[in-house]
């Protein structure tokens, strides 16, 4: 191997990449320090040499294109490699630096297991909550249980990158008719333009802009419509929270109130001018009929904000070590069998000993 493993640690410009890539170090530095110690049998080796494939893995999905480091798929590639890497070295790991590592595995399956998960009672039984160490009789007990754990935060976070997805094709999709809408309006100004002009009585017809109709005038409606929604939108800036991750779902949602602004004014001032709402038949001027293309921009806030707590919802669902502690009594609990006792010191212990290498609470950062 070369002087630095091939680690990829500060080689990338994304802040995930970096902790990802310092945590592929520290978790290559462990294994050779394991191996120098030369006690490790042919079988243990087998395991080291496995575990540098799976590092070698995640350095690979770090180095991939810009696109699989936009969309998470690098990142999900890479953490699944890391956690299989941190599961084998558990394996190889001296008895005697061992015993401290127990309240920490315990800490993290707590986190994404049930609390009725059979794996996770037996290990919590095993650590007694967290007050015993983890012993050479229990190692294996504590793998499978944290490869379980494993499982499940990728799965989590999976549904993320997943829910990302939707709401950028959303977009896209958004988009894409809020364009071929205004393309039409420029191709044939009396067919669909002028749906957006009004004639008030002893009056000339009123258009956005000027008394003939013209595409401008559906661009005009749409941009006033956008302008709108992003007014409205910065007031939920107050609820979110930025995130560790590379999923961009609050800035996707954010993203998503543009076109469906733009939509929303384009129907609105259809509406009126079909005198679909009742006592509201025409318009007298040109900025009336900007002004109530605004409303309807606003208008779309009751629904993108209902996508806001789903959104939020999603990202909450993705738990990570340091998370969890922020609402102390949703932390998860173990019940010890036979004991009607709850008890969340494996938890509280771990905080003290600090968070995981990763973690998915928000917006991602670049």
């Amino acid at each position: 191997m070369s002087e630095n493993d091939g680690d990829v640690a500060g080689q990338r410009r994304t802040s995930w990449c970096a902790r990802a890539g310092a945590h592929i170090a520290e978790l290559q530095s462990q294994i050779n320090r394991i191996e120098a110690g030369g006690a490790l049998s042919p079988a243990d080796t087998e395991i080291a040499n496995k575990a540098r494939v799976q590092l070698d893995a995640a350095r690979d999905a770090l180095m991939g294109g810009w696109w699989a480091r936009i969309t998470g798929a690098a990142h999900d590639r890479a953490m699944s490699n890391i956690h299989e890497a941190e599961i084998e070295i558990l394996r190889i790991m001296p008895e005697e630096e061992l015993q401290w590592r127990g309240v920490r595995v315990l800490a993290q399956c707590m986190l994404h297991l049930h609390p009725n998960d059979l794996g996770l009672k037996r290990l919590g039984n095993e650590l007694k909550q967290g007050y015993a160490p983890l012993t050479a009789k229990s190692r294996e007990l504590a793998a499978s249980t944290l490869h379980e754990a494993f499982r499940a935060e990728e799965s989590e976070r999976s549904r993320v990158r997943s829910f990302g997805h939707i709401v950028a094709f959303s977009i896209a999709i958004m988009t894409a008719l809020a364009a071929a809408f205004m393309a039409w309006s420029f191709i044939d100004p009396e067919g669909v333009a002028s749906k957006f002009c009004f004639q008030p009585e002893f009056r000339s017809r009123v258009c956005p802009i000027g008394v003939t109709p013209d595409g401008s005038d559906v661009l005009l409606v749409e941009f006033s419509g956008m302008l709108a929604a992003a007014l409205a939108g910065t007031a939920s800036l107050k609820k979110m929270r930025g995130t560790a991750g590379p999923y961009h779902i609050p800035a996707l949602l954010l993203a998503l109130r543009l076109p469906v602004g733009a939509l929303s004014a384009v129907l609105g001032v259809l509406l009126i001018s079909g005198e679909f709402i009742p006592g509201l038949t025409a318009l007298d001027s040109d900025t009336q009929i900007l002004a109530w293309a605004a409303v309807f921009g606003i208008v779309q806030e009751s629904v993108t904000r209902a996508l806001d707590k789903q959104g939020q919802l999603v990202l909450d669902n993705a738990r990570a070590p340091e998370r969890g502690f922020e609402a102390g009594p949703t932390v998860r609990e173990v019940p010890r069998v036979g004991d009607t006792r709850k008890q969340t010191s494996a938890v509280e212990h771990s905080r003290s000993q600090g968070g995981g290498p990763d973690s998915d609470g928000g917006e991602g950062e670049e």
